[in-house]
């Protein structure tokens, strides 16, 4: 795969604010469960365990389990059509958008209020959770640096370690300060849908994002990343 990464950036950053929106529909209407962030589903689930109030182990474990399986799928997308980049990205935003659509439509008939019927909320969950474990086993395999379009952390950190106050040049600076911006701003659009109208809108939303920017990039003119 060529180094040069021409569109492939931007479409990660889109990618990014989609994760804001599915952690605001997980967390706020799924029963503080993370589906994408799996380190603080981590930490959910030992809250859970300890008793702590609001926390479910049961549906923290079915995420832990969709989003393995996830990316389980999204690393044998990998090895077959990885030669084909855009074929392979497009592929990949296929299957994850037909899943958000799905799990929109089955939202009309769940109440997250009350986190009701119980077999929406688990199916919602095992979707969203899927999803995101394809995403992260094919931006992994990417690999663009500060653009993992779910987690924040090293991001972060190397905003901090490589900035002139500790004696760095600060690379990339205006990716991670986009990508930091990108989660940030999804969240807050995901939080406002959810809490005015549940989760079915930003689940719909974050499908159409997913394919039309996948679509937008894979259409753009080839400039070395693969065809």
């Amino acid at each position: 795969m060529s180094t040069r990464l021409g569109a492939l950036p931007g479409l990660l950053v889109v990618l990014t604010i989609t994760t804001g929106l599915i952690d605001a529909v997980s967390v706020l209407g799924l029963g503080r469960v993370f589906t994408a962030n799996m380190t603080g589903n981590i930490v959910f689930l030992g809250f859970a365990v300890a008793g702590v109030p609001g926390f479910s182990p049961l549906r923290s474990l079915a995420a832990l389990a969709a989003f393995l399986a996830g990316a389980i799928i999204g690393g044998r997308f990998a090895q077959r059509l990885e030669s084909s980049q855009r074929r392979w990205l497009f592929v990949v935003a296929l299957v994850e958008s037909s899943l958000l659509f799905a799990a929109a439509l089955l939202a009309r008939a769940y109440d997250s209020a009350t986190l009701a019927p119980a077999i929406q909320l688990y199916t919602l969950i095992a979707l969203t959770a899927l999803v995101m474990g394809v995403r992260n086993a094919t931006v992994r395999r990417l690999a663009v640096p500060d653009l993992t379009t779910t987690v924040l952390t090293l991001t972060l950190t190397g905003l901090g370690a490589d900035s002139p106050l500790a004696g760095g040049s600060n690379p990339r600076w205006k990716r991670r300060v986009v990508s930091v911006g990108a989660m940030l701003s999804g969240a807050i659009i995901g939080g406002l849908l959810v809490l005015r109208g549940g989760v079915g809108l930003p689940l719909a939303l974050t499908g159409a994002i997913t394919l039309i920017a996948t679509a937008g990039y894979v259409a753009s003119p080839a400039t070395g990343e693969g065809s």
